[in-house]
């Protein structure tokens, strides 16, 4: 093998090793709970326009970015399952980031079942140590 194929393979090793690497957590006091106060588990929405309102217990909202002990900020994950919960939450059409500190946002989702969970972020977009996640809820929009 060439040097210039050694050090290829070298730095993709290192690449895919660096990419599993675990970021380490944000801990969260063990009572905290992250819940969605609207729409109720099995609503149906007439229109595809709707708010989300978010709760939490034993914790504070605040910004991304901003580092303080026992407060983050919310993801709504919209038809999917939770990510990896020691890794950046993603950021797209399925897991929507309030990194302002929104505490409801209005949503728009096409007609058809849809499944709604919340998932708490630190300064970051890194789930806590636990995790502090909603139940999912099903929603039907006509």
């Amino acid at each position: 093998m060439s040097r210039r194929h050694l050090l290829r393979a070298l730095l993709a090793a290192l690449a895919a090793a660096w990419a599993t690497q675990a970021i380490p957590l944000t801990t969260a006091p063990k009572n905290a709970e992250e819940y969605i106060i609207w729409p109720g588990d099995g609503a149906v929405i007439d229109g595809g326009k709707l708010w989300v309102r978010m709760g939490l217990k034993g914790m504070g909202v605040c910004p991304k970015g901003v580092d303080r002990p026992n407060c983050g900020h919310h993801h709504l994950l919209i038809d999917t399952d939770l990510p990896p919960l020691d890794k950046e939450i993603p950021n797209d059409r399925n897991h929507v980031h309030f990194g302002a500190g929104e505490t409801d946002a209005r949503v728009e989702l096409p007609p058809g079942k849809h499944t709604l969970q919340l998932l708490l972020g630190d300064s970051k977009h890194v789930p806590f140590d636990p995790p502090i996640y909603s139940k999912k809820i099903t929603i039907t929009v006509r």
